[in-house]
């Protein structure tokens, strides 16, 4: 290759887009385009450096030696031209998109949007997920999702560290003997429950729950209203434990590998944007 010939920056886009998803149809969907445009863009740019970068097999492509030893370099050159470009021509976008579900909007955004719209002077929409959606596209919408955080997203960021603990009303535990003995509330989801706990913890396995909800937030009203006891995450009722709404009944804690992530792609905030988001919204 010729020195002072530089590749085309949508073939270059493309190589960093496969590398980091693992997959030509995903790199064709986050860019718009089809499976075979950029099969055949990656095609060019390895014809015109002279080696493979990819490995093709039936149903998955891996880096070769030589795409390893490049891709970093790549994106550093790619994320140096996009802060560049929103230092020089201020691309920072006037609206957020924010999709979340009603537990994560009320318990954790609301306290922090105040803080999130100085940091960021944007308008800030916020939008309600439906009740079990999992779905993370790539798009221009900073979501917030719960999982382990294995998503392909260019910027990511956990908001907590998950730790759970039984909780329940003040007046709901003053005459009672023992916390354990008293009726318990569960939430569907993917946080351990009463059966983890008691295996963890050697307590009895009863009383069953009395009241089941799908929604952390549900789960979390119902133990406010001294309907029982909730295996509660501590991170989203830290305010009502410090209001005295609610009280930690055990100094022990369930901690769970999976939490919530803010995930999001180029096109839904500028670099500076995402530096203020995670200092606004995330503990960690």
């Amino acid at each position: 290759m010729n020195k002072d010939r530089l590749p085309p920056l949508e073939w270059i886009r493309a190589f960093e887009a496969a590398a980091r998803l693992g997959s030509f149809t995903a790199a064709a969907e986050e860019l718009g385009l089809t499976q075979a445009a950029v099969s055949q863009r990656i095609g060019q740019l390895e014809q015109l450096l002279g080696t493979p970068l990819f490995h093709r097999r039936a149903r998955a492509i891996s880096l070769t030696v030589e795409g390893e030893a490049w891709v970093p370099h790549v994106r550093l050159a790619l994320e140096g031209l996009r802060d560049s470009t929103e230092a020089v021509f201020g691309t920072s976008r006037q609206r957020l998109t924010l999709s979340a579900s009603q537990t994560v909007i009320e318990l954790w955004l609301l306290p922090r949007l105040a803080r999130l719209q100085t940091l960021t002077n944007a308008e800030i929409s916020v939008q309600s997920m439906v009740v079990g959606a999992h779905d993370a596209p790539q798009d221009d919408v900073i979501r917030i999702r719960y999982g382990s955080g294995n998503w392909p997203h260019a910027y990511r960021a956990s908001l907590y560290k998950e730790e759970i603990a039984p909780v329940a009303a003040p007046a709901l535990v003053a005459g009672a003997p023992h916390w354990t003995g008293l009726p318990r509330i569960a939430c569907a989801g993917p946080r351990p429950g009463w059966h983890a706990w008691a295996a963890r913890f050697g307590i009895p396995t009863t009383p069953l729950p009395s009241l089941r909800f799908d929604t952390h937030l549900s789960a979390l009203g119902a133990a406010k209203a001294g309907l029982g006891v909730f295996l509660a995450s501590l991170p989203l009722c830290a305010e009502a434990l410090d209001s005295g709404a609610l009280v930690r009944l055990s100094t022990a804690s369930l901690p769970h590998h999976e939490t919530y992530w803010m995930l999001t792609s180029p096109e839904g905030v500028s670099r500076d944007q995402w530096q203020a988001l995670t200092q606004a919204i995330t503990e960690i």
